[in-house]
This record gives C-alpha cells, structure tokens and sequence, in this order.
C-alpha cells in the first residue's frame, strides 16, 4: 500500500504571515494558532503595550514573532511596516486582514467605510507589492452582519458586505496569484463585546437561541482563518466563511 503523506497540512518552512489587529481578541487568537503551526507572524495593532506584550509572550514560547504599532489607514505606516516584516521574518506568504473597528463605533458612514473596508484594500495593495506575495494567500474578517442581520451603526453592515465583495474580486482576479477567502463571524466573546453576551440580557437571549447555547471564542474563529491560510485549503477560493455555531439558522 503506497504511503499517504500529510504534508499538505502544514505551512512550509520559512512561513511568514502579518495578522493585523494582533493584540487582544480574533487577531491575537490567530497570531497565537499560527506561531503553534510554525509560522513567523508579523502582529500588528494600535496598542504599543498589548502588540509588545503577545510578541514578548510568543517568543519566549519558541515562536518567531514582531510586534508593530501600525494604523492599517495610514499608507506610510502599512509600507514599513510591511518592509519591516520582511527585514525582521522574511517574505510574507500570508495575510490576515482582521483590524477594524468596533460596530459600536460612531463615524460619518463614508469615513466608516474608508476605515474599515478601506483598510483592507489598502493593506492588501501594499502587500501585493512586496517580496513572498507571489501565490499568497489572504484571509479577510468579514461578518454575519454583512450579508445577513443589519446589526451595529449603519455602516457595520455596509463595510462588512464591502469586505467580502472585496474578498470575491480578489478570488475571482488572483492578482499575483493569491488565493482569497473570507471569514464571517457571529457572536464572538472579545474583549470589546464580552459585556454585552456575558452580562446582558439581550446578549445572553441571543446565545440561548445559539445551537450550541454559547458564543464563540476568538479561537473558534482564529481555527477557520487558519485552515482557510493552510495548504490543506490550497483549492478554496472566494469562500466567504459563516464561524456562528449555527446561529444564522434559527434568525
């Protein structure tokens, strides 16, 4: 009987990927899952002492790891950043586009949408331009709100459906042959929501109706990037990921 080999479930040696939004929540759960499959990470986030903490942390684990203080809206800032990345780890293979802000925000909705699905094509762009992108591949953080349930300000929706329609094009062009694919998560307990599905009464209804009578935790969700980055997915293109338990079947 010929040997199976299970090689195509890991990343190859030398990997190295930038996970915006590093610090705390889905962003971290990610760096942290992907610093255990042996890839080099690149976190970054607004937050100077949470970025240098989860670097501090991941390096004494073993892993390889920066951490940058980056604004994802800020050209200049995402080109060094990038350029550091690959002074400090190498070429970056993959792409995890996960800062944004939070739904409960409140901009001017064309500022929201620049910000926030802005971002992700900006950063995208940068990246495409840099060594190690050639047949990348990128994973975008969309939501279930952006093509199901209009929850948050107005223009949480609207940036997230942005975001996966981003996620198709890219799919769709392959612009130096990256493979594309998005996430959308459900009700995530982060640090920005916990107060909400923990300790309300809204929130906990809304887990009650959950088939698995709880929200996810960031790395339920940092487990599906993960698999979608993984060369075990290298045929998955354009798929744009429901992470919500079930919970988009009882709405």
């Amino acid at each position: 009987m010929a040997t199976t080999s299970f090689d195509f479930l890991r990343f190859p040696p030398g990997s190295v990927a930038v996970v915006t939004g590093a610090a705390s929540g889905i962003g971290r759960a990610t760096a942290d899952l992907l610093i255990e499959a042996g890839v080099a990470v690149s976190g970054w986030d607004l937050s100077e002492q949470a970025i240098n903490e989860w670097a501090e942390t991941a390096i004494a684990s073993g892993g390889r790891a920066l951490g940058l203080v980056v604004d994802v809206t800020d050209q200049a800032a995402v080109e060094s950043g990038l350029a550091q990345s690959v002074a400090h780890l190498g070429p970056i293979a993959f792409l995890v586009n996960n800062a944004g802000p939070a739904s409960t925000r409140e901009f001017a909705f064309e500022d929201a949408l620049r910000i926030s699905a802005g971002s992700v094509e900006l950063v995208t762009r940068s990246w495409l331009a840099t060594e190690g992108s050639e047949n990348g591949h990128v994973v975008n953080i969309s939501s279930v709100a952006g093509f199901h349930i209009g929850v948050g300000q107005s223009w949480y929706p609207a940036a997230k459906a942005a975001i996966a329609g981003y996620t198709k094009y890219l799919a769709m062009n392959r612009p130096n042959g990256i493979r594309a694919n998005a996430v959308a998560p459900g009700m995530t307990v982060t640090p920005r929501t916990r107060a909400f599905y923990v300790e309300s009464e809204a929130g906990r209804a809304i887990v009650e109706r959950n088939p698995f009578r709880r929200p996810a935790q960031p790395e339920d969700i940092a487990s599906a990037i993960v698999y979608l980055l993984a060369p075990v997915s290298t045929y998955v293109n354009g798929l744009l990921v429901p992470v919500d338990g079930g919970s988009l079947l009882t709405q």
